[in-house]
């Protein structure tokens, strides 16, 4: 057992969840599916990276885990639903045993990005989801080519057009981080990351 999933097994029972080993291969194995090249345990480890570096100032740390884990486990290129569907998989997979799970299951919902969380725990997890936003420049790019890899049904044109106008609403905001420790960790570098993107031209 490598260390990622140790990490996972222990939260799940932690948490009073059941059959831990088999949530974990099941989980693993829609984040290791075909056509994933950001929507990936990469992902998810860069969030816990960002998870434990706050944790001190986290409320039900565990809980705002539970969601970043499986936040993307449903992931279909272009599909609406895909935080839906995947709030929905944890709630099975929980079966009633973890407490506060509804909440939990709002928390993925939340990481649509289209409109501001109820409680201080949803606002630190979509805040770590939208971490990478603030990545140094060339990761930042490196994740937009993985994010573009993962949308083989549109072309360059209609791809742009989309992740354009994505980014914009993103930047219009007044913040793109709601809590001020992510907002002092990330904010200016994301807005530098994301203006210099939306600054490049349109493919020809």
């Amino acid at each position: 057992m490598n260390r990622i999933q140790a990490r996972f097994e222990s939260l799940w029972s932690r948490c009073g969840g059941q059959h831990a080993q088999d949530t974990y291969a099941e989980l693993s194995g829609h984040y290791s599916g075909p056509g994933r090249y950001y929507h990936t345990l990469y992902h998810v480890r860069r969030c816990l990276r960002d998870l434990d570096w706050a944790h001190a100032g986290i409320p039900d740390a565990d809980a705002v885990e539970l969601a970043l884990w499986c936040h993307d486990v449903i992931y279909v290129p272009g599909a609406r639903d895909n935080e839906a569907r995947s709030a929905d998989w944890f709630l099975r997979r929980a079966d009633g045993r973890i407490a506060g799970a509804d909440e939990i299951a709002a928390m993925i919902l939340d990481t649509t990005h289209t409109g501001v969380p109820d409680g201080l725990a949803a606002c630190y997890a979509v805040d770590i989801d939208l971490a990478t936003l603030g990545s140094p420049a060339a990761r930042f790019r490196r994740n937009g080519t993985l994010l573009r890899a993962e949308r083989p049904d549109l072309d360059d044109l209609a791809y742009d057009a989309a992740e354009r106008k994505y980014l914009s609403r993103l930047l219009a905001r007044p913040r793109l981080y709601l809590t001020d420790l992510f907002h002092d960790r990330y904010e200016a570098r994301a807005r530098r990351n994301l203006a210099l993107r939306l600054a490049q031209p349109a493919p020809g």
